[in-house]
């Protein structure tokens, strides 16, 4: 596959290939016998598995070996072809696609609204069961260039061939509300622009290839490369879902975002 999106029709369609290896990655779920999933998926626990716990910031970018071992534990192999969605539409499965590409695998594609798509094209659901899976033998190959840090972002606000893209809310960027994590102060990365991630959206899926075009041209203009933040590093993905999607090259993730960028500086 070559695609970065998949529909739930194709999926339904897919879902017993022997290749095809389903997540489910919605954030914070309590797996046990009630819980529903899409047939065949295996959750993809991002906040304990697949973050960096000892961090001081949330969904942290794990290590090379972290993200390895777990990813092997869940059966991944070098020619599986993943895809993978979450409970809200286009959310925490976003990060979840950028990720596998940070290490090096490719072939990950998004559900087009998740689970919510799925159930209101009355496709089967099930309940989540222990399993096991046969160890996988994918292998990390680290690409450092897709995420930045703090001391890259400082550098890329302050570049005029460098974009800056804020996926928060419209208030959160203007500072008008307060933020969501409890003693963060309000603010935004300087020479940022606002992109709320909602935009890109028609209900529960991402809008076409014809919808996005232009949201990201009148942005982007003639920057060479294009950073995305948000909160917690987790919608920034789903901007560079969308512009990937467009076929724009060279974006990065700041993975800590703003609770990282709003707790280091005044």
């Amino acid at each position: 596959m070559n695609s970065n999106l998949v529909s739930v029709d194709w999926l339904n369609d897919h879902i017993n290939d022997p290749n095809l290896v389903l997540f489910d990655a919605t954030i914070n779920k309590v797996i046990d016998v009630n819980s529903t999933r899409i047939p065949n998926a295996r959750f993809f626990d991002i906040k304990k598995k697949f973050s960096d716990v000892s961090a001081p910031f949330p969904s942290t970018l794990p290590s090379k070996e972290q993200f390895q071992t777990e990813t092997q534990l869940l059966g991944v192999n070098s020619n599986s072809f993943i895809v993978v969605y979450d409970d809200k539409g286009i959310y925490s499965s976003a990060r979840v696609w950028w990720l596998f590409k940070v290490f090096g695998f490719k072939n990950c594609a998004v559900l087009d609204g998740g689970l919510p798509e799925w159930q209101l094209q009355d496709f089967e659901v099930k309940n989540y069961n222990k399993e096991t899976y046969s160890k996988g033998n994918f292998k990390v190959e680290f690409n450092a260039n897709l995420m930045t840090n703090f001391k890259g972002v400082n550098r890329f606000c302050n570049d005029a061939n460098t974009l800056v893209v804020d996926a928060r809310s419209e208030d959160r960027f203007l500072c008008k509300v307060d933020e969501p994590k409890e003693g963060l102060r309000r603010g935004t990365i300087p020479n940022s622009k606002n992109l709320p991630y909602t935009v890109l959206f028609n209900g529960y899926k991402m809008k076409s290839k014809d919808q996005l075009l232009p949201i990201f041209n009148t942005l982007v203009e003639n920057k060479e490369k294009i950073v995305f933040s948000c909160g917690s590093g987790i919608t920034a993905c789903i901007l560079a879902l969308g512009a990937t999607l467009c076929n724009y090259n060279n974006l990065v993730v700041y993975d800590g975002s703003w609770t990282e960028y709003g707790s280091l500086t005044n």
